[in-house]
């Protein structure tokens, strides 16, 4: 999974069947150090979780992806969820949550409590999936925008709203999105492997944001398509 930056930069993100081994992405960084940072995934309830993104921090990883796995409702707001809040914005590290509409309460009040905490949610929150998308999540996701560190990917359109090809519906999500965030806190992120699956492309991926979305200006789309990735994670 990535967020293209521009022709010679990617963000490279944590699989997750690959738990917290980050070796993998790691070994990639290594390789090509002027080409790639990473969002890693941590165990947030180890004692070592400080060290743990000290370390990875220090090998080129900008950001940790957290999700609620099989862990219990009110996950996103436990002691521990807290700590890593407080050492990413100490560090100046993104934590982008993958997460459902139902968790966007708790989201709110985290950004509350951690206010100098830079969060990227993933994939618009995943609102309209598997179903159309509800007014009333379109506007908790936006009002998430009065927190000034908040982001958003926009991606992962096959899986949100009705889902064919060229994904004309999820537009007035993403002008929803545009009008509360404003371009530079908005990016595509191309989730590969997914996006690639038959009968997806990355094309259509592409075309949704450079054709179809009109309110969008080019330096809009400079933005959203590698500027913001490249101001956070570079």
């Amino acid at each position: 999974i990535a967020h293209a930056v521009n022709g010679r930069r990617i963000v490279l993100v944590q699989m997750s069947f690959y738990g917290t081994d980050n070796s993998y992405m790691l070994e990639a960084m290594k390789r090509h150090p002027s080409t790639f940072s990473g969002i890693a995934v941590v165990d947030y309830d180890s004692p070592s979780l400080g060290e743990e993104m000290s370390r990875l921090q220090s090998l080129g990883v900008r950001g940790f992806r957290v999700t609620q796995g099989d862990r219990p409702v009110g996950w996103l707001e436990t002691p521990n969820m807290r700590r890593m809040w407080r050492i990413a914005a100490e560090k100046k590290l993104a934590i982008c949550p993958l997460v459902d509409p139902n968790a966007l309460p708790s989201l709110d009040r985290m950004c509350a409590e951690f206010p100098d905490t830079t969060v990227v949610i993933d994939h618009m929150a995943r609102i309209g999936m598997p179903d159309a998308v509800q007014d009333k999540d379109v506007a908790a996701l936006c009002n998430l925008s009065r927190h000034p560190r908040v982001h958003n990917k926009v991606s992962a359109f096959y899986a949100l709203g009705k889902k064919p090809a060229p994904y004309n519906t999820l537009a007035p999500l993403v002008h929803a999105l545009y009008d509360a965030y404003g371009p530079q806190r908005l990016m595509w992120g191309s989730d590969s492997p997914y996006q690639v699956q038959p009968p997806y492309t990355y094309a259509e991926s592409f075309n949704f944001v450079h054709s179809r979305l009109p309110f969008l200006r080019q330096e809009d789309k400079n933005w959203i398509m590698r500027k913001s990735a490249q101001t956070l994670f570079f």
